[in-house]
């Protein structure tokens, strides 16, 4: 049985044999299953505390600290005192029934601010970290919160640290640790470094530590501490889960409901002060103007907003994009630039090497499976540089590791060479891995006694560091292939008697000898053709950026629509060379960027950015974690990327794809549609309930309404229907429109002139229906109950006209069943008031069918206006 220390002085300080043994594992096999178990139950989930959630009950109770209802609910107790006075049973009716809408309201609030945390968790768990492990003698990736002390684990650059962990071997490792010691250079480890008792964290060069990233390099480690045990652990000891952050947007609206609550405060006091000046009940007046101010300030939209974002999210996975942050949603709706990886994102990412050239060949060989042996020299010498595995089972090949190096290692397979045996044959005794910035990867092996240093990458980079071989003639083959599309890996060596001390691509990547040429195709994506021209269709300009060859990348660009007439493309080294001023005259013509580097993508974006446009930009790599967080929405490879990228992206494209970049536009201009539809009922509605009662204060005297009939329109209007409006399917011509600009307000394009116009349309209606009712039955009852008919069902009506600025007749009526379903249930709770005994607490009176038609009638007369100046195009298309 495994007891844990009491800290991990030892850990570091031990020899590996001994740690190894100490936590009862192995380093070939690692834990069982039922190791696992054990140690799971005795050290629980490998994650950090996190601040307790607020409970349904806490949420229920939060929902009485709006000072409005507050004010209400001393109001209605204070109304139940003096009915107890009066001892008239009426009298206790409503405050009783204000206090159950109210309490109905609180729960329908405790239900939105639930559904939108279930959310915002199911969130957080799609993007949780994964590891990848060795248990029963298998590799394989687990979600990190399921590791255990004396898990193996294998990290390489771009991987997060899933815990703190022992190394027991490395290859030039280095390690993020800036969250942990502060130090923004990374630091360096080795498997092999012996390290003192009592060492600070930042000298414990054998150990990585949870939280960290690996920045360079590859290792094979054991878990020795896992959740709250963890260094990382320990300085958190209680981590506040993310604080609550609220999207631009919903910022935006918070600041507006704040601002309608100031308009509708006052708007409040002045009805009340009238009400009191004209002989009015104080207590009713009082009661009616506090009800008003609840009614009319919209304090569920940043809910609201929150469910309709997270609806949009569920959406997006089934479209195979995962949104890290909310806000990303909205600004996916404005992306007008996508600058995307070209390898795998634009094309299948399935390499097939083709075509090869050796130094001094007349011409090049196409793979077969049996090539000349200066080709197959290439071949082995490339596999001997490559970390990929291709493994064949039941007769399917299986490409483990990158594409570019499954492809050569499987033509060298074809040849009858194996990675396995040429490892065995000619061992690997040292390894600089591939970086971005180097484009190149460099191994050691000894072959036939020899220390031969092998060195793979772009053709550009090795003709720069080779002093033997006819580069000429290899320059013009690379051209040649490159313009056949195909994606070249240049081979060279050299012979050294001894591995340096120190070493680095300075010491070893020079004085080379130039093997051959390596050409391979990857094919575009059947789907990426028809995205591109979508994209145009939408406004959006595609641009690729890559790190392949100027002319294979071109003309992979003009095949799929990229690259048109009159663009320009250019390398990393001539961006190098442009001011940031020529950059942005030319900024607009420049479809396809090759050969760049990380720096380079954050000055494509930066660019853009200054030209005020929304960029969107993919990456894989750690290198490419700055660009992701520099563009307005970093898309991150869920197949090929790694952990730091993804950390930085706003959104995880699970399946590499530049079409799912699309589609997750076309989503996120749809939930702001939504966003926008819910806003405009929610605003137009509250307005016409200000308006109403204001209006007929000012020029009557009286109230059209009580408070428990503002309430009550409230909890019908405010609740379902603009939920279920927020889950309208997306327009089918949303694609056919431009980008909203950057930073345009939700109110633009007369949006909020259109909404108080609306807001006007409630109130008129509502007036005339009162005063129709009053005049009918000779009392004020009378008008109120037609008020209340009109005020609530005309709402419900509203809903509908606010699903599309199509015609509902072009649409289909009836083509939201959420909708559906929340207005038949809004509709019943307005009949529920009109036609059961519950019409005597609420004050209302039975009306003559006329008087009932008349109501229903003028219900229906802001379908019959919206439809109308939908049809003469006063409402379209505001983008």
């Amino acid at each position: 049985m495994f007891v844990a220390k009491e800290d991990n002085m030892s850990y570091y300080s031990d020899e590996i044999n001994e740690v190894i043994s100490q936590l009862n594992t192995d380093i070939e096999t690692g834990l069982s299953d039922d190791e696992f178990i054990e140690k799971q139950k005795e050290f629980g989930l490998n994650k950090l505390r996190e601040k307790p959630k607020k409970t349904n009950w806490q949420r229920f109770i939060d929902q009485f600290k709006d000072p409005m209802i507050l004010i209400l609910i001393a109001a209605a107790v204070i109304s139940f005192i003096v009915a107890c006075f009066e001892g008239e049973l009426k009298e206790f009716f409503e405050p009783l029934l204000i206090m159950a809408i109210v309490i109905m309201n609180a729960f329908m609030g405790m239900f939105q601010e639930s559904k939108a945390e279930k959310a915002l968790d199911a969130l957080k768990s799609l993007s949780a970290p994964h590891a990848r492990v060795i248990r029963n003698g298998v590799e394989q990736v687990i979600d990190a919160v399921n590791l255990v002390p004396g898990d193996i684990i294998k990290l390489e650059a771009g991987d997060f640290v899933p815990a703190d962990a022992r190394l027991i071997k490395s290859s030039s490792l280095k390690s993020e640790e800036s969250a942990l010691t502060g130090e923004s250079v990374p630091s360096e480890k080795n498997a092999n470094a012996v390290v003192k008792d009592n060492a600070g964290i930042g000298d414990r060069t054998n150990m990585v530590f949870s939280g960290c990233s690996i920045s360079y390099g590859s290792a094979t480690a054991v878990v020795t501490h896992t959740g709250m045990d963890t260094e990382m652990g320990r300085i958190a000891n209680l981590l506040d889960s993310e604080t609550d952050t609220q999207t631009p947007l919903q910022q935006k609206l918070s600041k507006l409901g704040q601002y309608l609550g100031t308009i509708a405060i006052i708007a409040c006091v002045i009805v009340f002060i009238v009400g009191v000046y004209n002989g009015l009940p104080v207590m009713e007046i009082f009661i009616t103007a506090v009800s008003l101010a609840v009614s009319a300030i919209p304090e569920g939209l940043p809910a609201i907003v929150t469910i309709i974002l997270s609806i949009g999210v569920q959406r997006l996975v089934k479209q195979n994009a995962i949104i890290r942050r909310l806000p990303a949603v909205e600004t996916l709706g404005s992306a007008s630039i996508i600058c995307s990886d070209k390898t795998g994102t634009l094309t299948q990412n399935r390499m097939t090497l083709v075509k090869a050239y050796a130094d001094g060949q007349n011409d090049t060989e196409d793979i077969s499976d049996n090539n000349s042996e200066e080709i197959k020299k290439i071949l082995k010498y490339a596999t001997l540089c490559s970390d990929g595995y291709v493994v064949v089972e039941n007769g399917e090949e299986k490409h483990i590791g990158d594409p570019t190096e499954t492809s050569i290692i499987l033509a060298t397979l074809k040849n009858g060479f194996t990675k396995e045996a040429l490892f065995e044959q000619y061992p690997r005794l040292l390894e600089l891995p591939f970086d971005s910035d180097r484009k190149l990867m460099t191994t050691i092996n000894n072959i036939d006694g020899k220390n031969i240093v092998i060195v793979k990458g772009a053709f550009d980079v090795i003709e720069k560091i080779a002093i033997k071989g006819d580069l000429d003639k290899a320059r013009e083959y690379n051209d040649s292939m490159s313009a056949q599309a195909l994606r070249i890996i240049a081979v060279a060596y050299k012979e050294i008697d001894t591995i340096p001390e120190n070493p680095s691509p300075e010491n070893i990547e020079n004085n080379l000898t130039f093997l051959g040429l390596v050409g391979m195709i990857d094919p575009p994506r059947p789907e990426a053709a028809e995205a591109v021209k979508l994209c145009r269709t939408a406004g959006i300009k595609p641009v690729m950026i890559t790190g392949d060859h100027v002319i294979t990348a071109k003309a992979i660009a003009k095949d799929l629509g990229i690259y048109v007439d009159d663009d320009i493309s250019i390398t990393g080294p001539e961006l190098d060379n442009m001011t940031d001023t020529e950059l942005d005259n030319n900024i607009e013509k420049i479809s396809v960027y090759a050969r760049v580097s990380p720096e380079n993508k954050i000055r494509i974006v930066k660019s853009w950015q200054r030209k005020d446009k929304v960029v969107a930009m993919t990456g894989d790599g750690v290198n490419d974690a700055p660009a992701l967080k520099a563009a307005d929405i970093g898309c991150a490879m869920g197949i090929t990327g790694t952990d730091v990228a993804k950390s930085a992206a706003d959104m995880t494209l699970t399946d590499d794809n530049f079409a799912t970049i699309i589609h997750a536009v076309r989503e996120g201009r749809g939930i702001y549609a939504n966003i926008k539809k819910v806003v405009g009922y929610l605003l137009g509605t509250n307005i016409g309930e200000v308006l109403t009662v204001f209006t007929a204060m000012m020029l009557w005297h009286v109230t059209p309404l009580l408070s428990m009939h503002l309430l009550w329109i409230n909890l019908v209007t405010d609740g379902l229907p603009a939920i279920a409006l927020g889950m309208e399917p997306v327009e089918p011509n949303i694609m056919e429109q431009k980008p909203k600009p950057k930073n345009e307000d939700i109110f633009a394009n007369g949006f909020g002139i259109i909404t108080l116009l609306q807001g006007f349309m409630f109130a008129i209606l509502t007036l005339i229906a009162f005063k129709i009712g009053e005049a009918a039955t000779n009392s004020l009852q009378g008008g109120q109950t037609m008020a209340f008919i009109v005020l609530a069902l005309s709402q419900v009506v509203q809903s509908f006209n606010m699903r599309s600025s199509s015609s509902l007749f072009k649409i289909g009526f009836f083509t939201n069943k959420n909708l559906n379903i929340a207005a038949s249930i809004s509709i019943v709770l307005v009949l529920l008031v009109l036609f059961t005994p519950l019409h005597i607490p609420f004050g209302l009176v039975k009306l003559s069918t006329s008087l009932y038609l008349i109501g229903f009638g003028l219900s229906i007369v802001p379908f019959v206006i919206i439809e109308f100046t939908k049809f003469v195009g006063l409402i379209k298309h505001h983008h």
